[in-house]
């Protein structure tokens, strides 16, 4: 089975993948009304918190999560005032959660800005995602969008238990394949399913049109995921890697199967490296040479084309149509994106 995988490893690299701007250049218009959208989603008349909303907004990320939004709409309609509801409510909560995230971590940078929690201190970082969170639940009342609401605090009840099933895993460093998968279910693919559902929920009426977008969604977020865990294990300028999850003490997909591959004295080592709160670049340039030659990286990469060839398999259940095209390209990229 991993020979097959590999093989489709090597054959989805010769495959020549459109740039994030061509894929999403169908909904290019509708993301440039939704940065409006969600600018006024966002005012305020509290100075200090305008201040800091302002900073944030300057902070501009790939939009995929508003961008999965709208071409899940597409698959069913034409995009409408409920798409710009859902892309804004699910922008301010992944917002919000980066936010939570940077404080726990303590980090410094954040899409090439010093992070928020860094500028304005941790407190300011706290009641600005309390914000974000607030603003996500009004402007689902505001539009009276109460399955939209419902499938999103599903997200956010989901993704707080990720979140804590992580931190206690670092803690005891127990985390084992099954207990991963159940993690980045949560913390991560969740809020895509989310994204997909609520797109679906928009234009479509079907419910099983919406659960096949959420299951599509479950199996993109869960390869993105762990495309996301192979950047820390790059060698070279791939992803340009800053090794946080290893620093950090993070234990992901690519060195739980190392791990599974090695003698009882390799692991032994391996294990008093990676809990080291203080790595030397020594220790670090081991731990990754480790993963790859046990297998680690190979093992993982297959299981993110895995997952992202169920998605596709779902999406293949949908009619034939350009938008089919363009989100499995979207697919395509999330697994091969470089940073």
């Amino acid at each position: 089975m991993i020979d097959t995988q590999l093989k489709r490893v090597t054959s989805f690299k010769r495959k020549k993948q459109r740039t994030l701007k061509q894929i999403t250049e169908p909904v290019s218009s509708n993301l440039k009304d939704f940065r409006t959208f969600y600018k006024e989603a966002l005012r305020t008349d509290v100075f200090l918190l305008d201040k800091i909303v302002q900073y944030l907004l300057r902070q501009k990320g790939k939009e995929i999560r508003p961008t999965l939004v709208f071409m899940s709409a597409r698959l069913f309609g034409n995009i409408n005032e409920r798409s710009y509801v859902a892309a804004t409510m699910i922008e301010l909560l992944h917002t919000a959660t980066l936010i939570h995230d940077d404080v726990v971590d303590d980090a410094n940078l954040r899409r090439g800005f010093l992070s928020i929690n860094k500028v304005w201190k941790s407190k300011a970082s706290v009641l600005l995602g309390d914000f974000l969170l607030s603003k996500g639940l009004l402007t689902a009342l505001d539009y009276d969008e109460f399955k939209l609401l419902k499938v999103l605090s599903k997200a956010v009840k989901s993704m707080s238990e990720g979140e804590l099933r992580q931190f206690k895993a670092t803690g005891l460093f127990n985390m084992d394949e099954e207990y991963y998968f159940k993690v980045i279910s949560q913390k991560t693919a969740s809020l895509i399913a989310a994204c997909c559902e609520c797109g679906a929920i928009s234009t479509s009426a079907n419910e099983e049109q919406q659960q096949i977008m959420h299951e599509i969604g479950m199996k993109t977020g869960i390869s993105f995921q762990i495309r996301d865990d192979l950047f820390d294990y790059e060698m070279g300028d791939i992803g340009k890697p800053k090794r946080n999850d290893i620093r950090e003490r993070k234990i992901t997909l690519p060195f739980i199967k190392a791990v599974e591959n090695a003698s009882a004295m390799e692991t032994i080592r391996i294990r008093y490296l990676m809990r080291k709160r203080n790595k030397k670049k020594s220790d670090i340039k081991k731990i990754v040479s480790f993963v790859h030659d046990k297998g680690g990286m190979e093992y993982a990469k297959s299981i993110m084309l895995d997952y992202a060839s169920q998605a596709k398999n779902k999406l293949a259940m949908l009619p034939e149509s350009a938008d089919r095209d363009a989100f499995e390209d979207m697919i395509n990229f999330i697994i091969s994106r470089k940073k």
